[in-house]
């Protein structure tokens, strides 16, 4: 275990970084936070596999989910940075541990802006034909650079106005589809429980592809973690968001998936090919209520990408101030880690290329590494909290604002559902090229931070 004077002594302070986001900036954020690209795009094949068993799938992952954002949110309060988990794992395990965290994430990030990039485009091009996606992404590229490169106010008040207009969105989702189950919506009849009949279509095998989508379609919840550290009050921005994460958790994942599955026949095609909300919202007859959800689905992918090259940036440039990178990632101008900014724009954007120049190997290997990335995050995020909650009994007890249920035992019933789901990739022959590649990136990583470990500790 790494001495704490040596570890401490090696956490960036975050002193170089601007506080620009207000509470609001963060309560919105932690709120649409957890309405993502994978949560509109991503849930349809979850229900074509598992049926109306999905909610079950959502429930399950959902349980993990809200374990790993509450250890996660005591150690952010406790140790407000923009590294989160990766600066955490430092303190706990090591640097080698925080270097593989970190950077694993800052590649699953990127290339996630790339991934939400492309998909944006291609609703756009669908509304205007004949105009190039590469084009239309690499429009949205440089908008959300220009505004992370300017101020962090601006990627708050972007992520602020996305936020209220996907919440206020699956808000209306919600009544409507109720209202509609209730059979009191006008012009519509209640689908009873017809739509549930059949609720494990596919057996056993079908939930456990439900319970694979469903846990990668909660990834980046992290981020109002990251961001809390340039907030004019961290300590108290993570306490709201973690405590707060059970109920929005539950409102907008689990009740959506159980809203579709009731108004919806979970082997509808519309489902896969138009999207779950879109079908759902057509089968009430509304007039074009199916494509003002795509415009919805719209801001949901560029606010995925807005927050992406966000938390990106900031995972680099703590990596850099804690020695863990080129020092020109971490240069800060106006209190924005500029270079780590373009960095992260542009590695994402060679994403975009190379699934148009090399679909089949390059694009496909890269992923397939990032495939389980969040849950190789999630892992450390549990070991970390599993050691430094007794460090912080001991030393600083009053940094302990947030406090992870019934610990250690909900900490290990955790891990041990991050074992089970890794159980799980291993059988599916889906994911089971994703665990390979993710662990061979992780173990270099982890090689490549542990000889850096060593030979820092050489020449100390």
């Amino acid at each position: 275990m790494p001495s704490t004077t040596s570890v401490e002594a090696s956490q960036e302070p975050d002193v170089s970084l601007s506080h620009g986001l207000k509470q609001r900036h963060l309560s919105m954020i932690a709120l649409g936070g957890v309405i993502g690209a994978g949560l509109f795009v991503g849930s349809g094949a979850g229900i074509a596999a598992a049926g109306p068993s999905i909610v079950v799938a959502y429930v399950l992952s959902g349980l993990l989910v809200m374990l790993v954002m509450r250890m996660l949110g005591e150690m952010s309060a406790a140790y407000p940075s923009s590294g989160s988990f990766s600066a955490h794992a430092e303190r706990a395990i090591g640097p080698w541990a925080g270097f593989t965290a970190g950077w694993s994430f800052w590649i699953l990030l990127c290339t996630a802006v790339g991934l939400e990039g492309i998909g944006a485009a291609k609703i756009v091009t669908g509304w205007l034909p004949g105009t190039p996606e590469w084009a239309w992404v690499a429009l949205f590229m440089v908008v959300f650079c220009a505004a992370n490169l300017a101020a962090v106010k601006n990627f708050g008040e972007f992520e602020f106005w996305f936020a209220a207009l996907k919440v206020g969105a699956i808000g209306l989702f919600l009544v409507l589809g109720v209202l509609a189950i209730a059979g009191v919506l006008p012009g519509t009849d209640s689908p009873g429980a017809s739509n549930l009949s059949d609720f494990l279509p596919n057996g056993s095998e079908g939930l456990v592809i439900g319970i694979l989508a469903s846990v990668f379609a909660y990834g980046g919840l992290e981020t109002v973690t990251i961001a809390a550290a340039e907030s004019e009050d961290p300590v108290k921005g993570v306490a709201s968001a973690v405590r707060t994460a059970m109920w929005r958790i539950a409102l907008f994942y689990i009740g959506s998936m159980a809203v579709i599955v009731t108004l919806v026949p979970w082997d509808s095609a519309a489902v896969v090919e138009k999207g779950p909300y879109v079908a759902a919202l057509d089968s009430l007859g509304i007039p074009g209520a199916g494509k003002l959800m795509n415009v919805v689905i719209l801001v949901a992918l560029l606010s995925a990408m807005n927050a992406n090259i966000y938390g990106s940036s900031r995972i680099a440039y703590s990596l850099v101030a804690r020695g863990q990178g080129p020092k020109a990632l971490g240069r800060v101008s106006s209190g924005v880690p500029r270079v780590a900014v373009l960095v992260s724009c542009v590695f994402g954007f060679v994403c975009v290329l190379l699934s148009y120049w090399r679909p089949d190997d390059v694009f496909s290997w890269l992923l397939n590494m990032i495939g389980g990335v969040i849950l190789v995050v999630w892992g450390f995020i549990a070991v970390s909290q599993l050691r430094l909650r007794g460090r912080l009994e001991r030393e600083a007890p009053e940094r302990l604002t947030v406090r992870m249920w019934a610990f250690p035992v909900l900490t290990w019933v955790a891990m041990a559902g991050m074992a089970v789901i890794f159980v799980l990739m291993a059988r599916e022959a889906d994911t089971r090229m994703q665990l390979y590649f993710t662990g061979g990136m992780t173990v270099v990583l982890a090689a490549v931070g542990y000889t850096w470990q060593r030979r820092r500790a050489k020449a100390t």
